[in-house]
């Protein structure tokens, strides 16, 4: 046996339960809103790997910042769905110290579940006026309803419309919405036109709705996908409106919204995005006077940031001699 192969602690294993205990929506949305303040700059962040599988596909996620180094490692498939289970899998594996030794391995479904919404209500909170809010979900699976509950906690919803292919899921996500204590119902693709915020969680490979009725104070988050040959977005809404990324990089690698509407001549150009963290820092401000849009795809440094967030929670509870900075 080789003399350090004991030689640090076994890894601690962070449940879903836990992250969910040690981080909540509110925490983990002024967490990313920090590591932007402190000046983590996504574009040079890590860049998503995918690996084509018999089954879907597999993809990981590296990230790093200070002491702490991680990655999120994910399964999608596809053909789950048809079985009732899971689509996307994971597990994030997190380094730390000056030994940069294993610290914790956290469920990573869990992991994007929060984080996901998170960037999404960071967003939200920085792009939508003060006032209540119509919103409009486009989906009916996971992320529509961590969405619908993370905006419920950090928003003031007046109602809320669930777009859906599937009728019946859409009035079961609709219930579940109503058992929040908010005003529900299913609606058609028409109501953009009298929705304040609109959520796009859906993994389309075309348009979900005519972008032309949009309203001109309304906010656009598309989170479906991170593939060049998928958008939620068309071209009528992505000319008109003011877009805001997550990085400039990623968001011309990976965003089929913004890589197919630069290509049309929809987008003049990256010049014309302004990113999240230039919004979050005041560098720059989002013009009024028409829609804006923030499409995302999902980066490393959120997922670092929250399990970061989660471990150094559970180590202090624990009394973890190891736990580093």
């Amino acid at each position: 046996m080789n003399p350090q192969s004991s030689s640090f602690p076994a890894p601690v294993f962070i449940s879903s339960c836990d992250i969910q205990r040690a981080v909540p929506l509110p925490d983990a949305v002024k967490l990313l809103e920090s590591f932007l303040l402190a000046g983590f700059d996504p574009e040079r962040d890590g860049l998503r790997s995918t690996l084509k599988t018999d089954r879907g596909h597999f993809l990981q996620m590296p990230s790093t910042s200070g002491t702490y180094t991680g990655t999120k490692l994910l399964t999608i498939s596809p053909e789950n769905a048809s079985s009732n289970l899971p689509v996307i899998q994971g597990l994030y594996a997190l380094f730390g110290g000056p030994d940069q030794r294993p610290l914790a391995v956290l469920d990573g479904t869990a992991l994007t579940n929060l984080r996901t919404p998170a960037v999404s209500a960071l967003g939200a909170l920085r792009l939508t006026s003060p006032g209540p809010k119509n919103l409009l979900i486009f989906g009916t699976g996971q992320q529509a309803w961590e969405h619908i509950k993370a905006f419920s906690t950090v928003l003031t919803i007046n109602r809320v419309g669930i777009v859906g292919r599937n009728p019946g899921a859409a009035k079961s996500l609709s219930a579940r919405a109503a058992g929040l204590g908010l005003k529900s119902k299913v609606c058609s693709t028409e109501e953009v036109a009298n929705a304040d915020l609109v959520i796009c969680c859906t993994g389309s490979a075309e348009p979900l709705f005519d972008g032309s009725h949009v309203k001109d104070t309304a906010v656009v988050i598309a989170i479906g996908s991170h593939e060049p040959a998928r958008r939620e977005l068309d071209d009528a809404l992505m000319a008109h409106a003011s877009i805001c990324v997550e990085s400039l990089r990623t968001s011309q690698l990976e965003a089929g919204d913004i890589i197919q509407a630069m290509e049309s001549g929809a987008i003049v150009g990256p010049e014309s995005l302004i990113t999240l963290a230039d919004v979050v820092s005041g560098h720059k401000r989002i013009p009024h006077g028409r829609p804006t849009v923030l499409k995302t795809t999902g980066m490393p440094w959120q997922d670092l940031a929250i399990a970061t967030a989660a471990y150094e929670a559970i180590a202090s509870e624990v009394g973890d001699s190891v736990l580093v900075s």
